[in-house]
């Protein structure tokens, strides 16, 4: 079975499939995503595969009515992306700056590809890191799922962005950047890319990277911004591998304009969401936000975001940088 299923409290659409009971978990011998195996093959850099245990697919069936509820077809992409060849990688800070500028490319060209796609609505561009997280398979890799719907959190960013820029004739998102870029949490820059810890942060070390540029897609980068932002997800995830003195488990997602309509008011943007404390244990989210949705944040962010400075400083002098850390 697969289908979805409407939350009418929330608004929320449920992507259900009973194929994702199937999927390994943590295979000890064999990987699907190295070179070699009957995925992948031989001589690539970077690969857009098909989720084997996949929540969507544009052959779903018609889903049987429900009374009640309502019901939709589970019409959809579900793809890996898998970023290099290299298995024992940890994150996208060892990888070259063109390795992961071809990762980009490949989110580019496959959003240009689901632009033209009539079922879909919005493409979710995401990458899990860690066991805390729940990766099942620890080849570095990131994921995409094509939607029919807008997701929940998508449509409040658009709805406020859109009543902002109604109320004041600019884009939400370059004022937020303007006031990051003063200073106070500001993290990195380079010529194209701002990396920043924003004063409404959930977690207690989230990072936000906005380009300086009012884009609403990928499709919209030139090579040297596509560059630009490679080096600025270098640095990020250097930065959060550095600042606990140790590996970041995080979720992170790149947040595009939906595909239909005109969002001239929206602004392309990528938020990471590492689960780590500043004592190296989870923040979990538990009763406040599972509840509520509200966060509660534990400490001051201005103080970590000092930390990440300081851990930006010390990253890029073993990766490397496009640009310059703030002081």
């Amino acid at each position: 079975m697969r289908e979805l299923r409407y939350n009418p409290l929330t608004g929320q659409w449920v992507m259900v499939s009973a194929v994702r009971k199937k999927r390994p978990w943590r295979p000890r011998n064999f990987c699907p995503f190295c070179p070699g195996s009957e995925e992948t093959g031989y001589g690539w850099e970077v690969l857009l595969l098909p989720n084997r245990f996949p929540m969507l697919s544009f052959d779903a069936p018609k889903p049987e009515r429900a009374g009640f509820y309502k019901k939709a077809r589970a019409l959809g992409q579900c793809s890996v992306i898998v970023e290099t060849p290299e298995h024992d990688l940890r994150d996208l800070d060892e990888l070259p700056i063109h390795a992961v500028a071809r990762v980009v490319e490949l989110w580019k060209n496959i959003t240009a590809e689901l632009k033209r796609n009539p079922h879909v609505a919005y493409v979710s561009i995401f990458r899990n890191k860690g066991e805390e997280i729940g990766v099942s398979l620890t080849h570095p890799h990131g994921q995409l799922y094509a939607t029919p719907f807008i997701p929940l959190k998508v449509r409040l960013k658009v709805q406020n962005s859109r009543e902002y820029s109604k109320r004041t004739g600019e884009c939400l998102f370059c004022r937020l950047l303007r006031e990051e870029l003063k200073g106070e949490r500001a993290v990195y820059e380079n010529e194209s890319f701002a990396v920043f810890l924003p004063f409404f942060a959930n977690w207690p070390f989230e990072v936000h990277v906005y380009p300086k540029r009012h884009v609403q897609w990928l499709t919209q980068l030139v090579d040297e911004e596509l560059t630009d932002l490679a080096d600025a997800l270098r640095v990020a995830t250097g930065t959060l591998n550095t600042v606990l003195k140790r590996d970041m488990p995080y979720t992170m997602m790149v947040y595009q304009a939906p595909f239909r309509g005109n969002y001239d008011f929206y602004h392309l943007h990528v938020e990471f969401y590492p689960i780590l404390r500043e004592n190296g244990r989870i923040k979990y989210a538990a009763g406040m936000e599972m509840g509520t949705w509200d966060f509660t944040y534990d400490g001051i962010p201005e103080e970590n975001a000092e930390k990440l400075r300081e851990a930006c400083r010390e990253a890029i002098k073993r990766i490397g940088a496009r640009g310059r850390c703030f002081t």
